[in-house]
């Protein structure tokens, strides 16, 4: 059953973007670890092979956004579009081929990251509008006023297999990250986009199991208070998604979203190989 929180208190608004166009840079090279200029694909666009649930490394990418990515060239209504959109929240194609048909937001990175079916990719085009339909912000256990909430929708939280034991929060994850690897992202806001694992040393990754994450996987740092940023504090917890695939950029790698934070040790957590928001939005079977 459901853990009670304030749902019922909760605005639901409509935002808006539209599909965006990959860009390059000039000259379009990025440098690798080991100063080896590579021209990958990436961030925008429609991507049709990759999506939640499929591995966040390996790919002939450089943070490669599952699905379909959307801004707003506005930049007060690009903020909202970031700031209100929650994980789990419905999105709605409203202009092209494939107007009315339905997806789910998986990620927030430069741009808000949707799940569309393979059948509805096919008709999207770059520049299609896709209207979301926010409903999360604000979202508070009723039980643990410990724990922050950031970028939850209801849908994922009421479908999580979360548990109360013990005065604490026990959440089921797929792996630990060790806060030493956590690298770009860590001065940013933790309401607005990710932070990068610092995935160069691929032996360590390897050693730490980190290489099999994938896309949509739920992660525990501990010792990380994301609350007001990220930081490193004894004791604390963020519960984390991984929503972007590995970069060959030194101090950038997986993008991890923060979910959930606590500075005190109100949550606990299990390893569950199927802890992916593809199993728990229904997205698609992860095994």
């Amino acid at each position: 059953m459901p853990l009670p929180t304030n749902e019922r208190h909760l605005v639901e608004i409509a935002v808006t973007g539209a599909i965006s166009q990959p860009s390059l840079r000039y000259p379009g090279y990025t440098l690798d670890a080991n100063g080896n200029g590579r021209v990958w694909p990436g961030m925008s666009g429609v991507v049709y092979n990759t999506r939640v649930g499929d591995p966040a490394f390996g790919w002939a990418a450089d943070h490669v956004e599952p699905g379909v990515s959307i801004a707003n060239p506005d930049a007060a209504a690009e903020f909202a579009l970031h700031y209100l959109s929650c994980i789990g929240n419905r999105a709605v194609v409203t202009s092209g081929l494939a107007k009315g048909a339905e997806g789910i937001v998986t990620g927030e990175h430069a741009r808000m990251l949707i799940d569309f079916a393979p059948d509805v990719n096919e008709m999207l085009c770059v520049g299609d509008n896709i209207q979301i339909i926010a409903y999360g912000r604000g979202l508070a256990f009723d039980d643990f006023p410990q724990i922050e909430l950031k970028k939850c929708s209801p849908r994922l939280i009421n479908n999580m297999p979360l548990e109360k034991a013990g005065g604490k929060l026990r959440v089921p994850v797929t792996m630990e990250l060790p806060p030493r690897i956590m690298g770009s992202g860590a001065e940013l806001n933790s309401e607005y986009v990710d932070q990068d694992l610092m995935s160069g040393d691929r032996a360590l990754m390897a050693e730490l199991g980190i290489d099999q994450m994938r896309l949509g996987d739920l992660v525990v740092i501990p010792d990380a208070d994301h609350r007001y940023g990220r930081g490193y504090r004894k004791g604390a917890v963020t519960i984390a998604l991984c929503i972007h695939g590995d970069s060959v950029m030194t101090g950038h790698g997986p993008g991890i979203l923060t979910l959930m934070t606590t500075p005190e040790p109100f949550i606990e957590w299990v390893i569950d190989p199927q802890a992916n928001i593809a199993n728990y939005l229904k997205i698609r079977e992860v095994v």
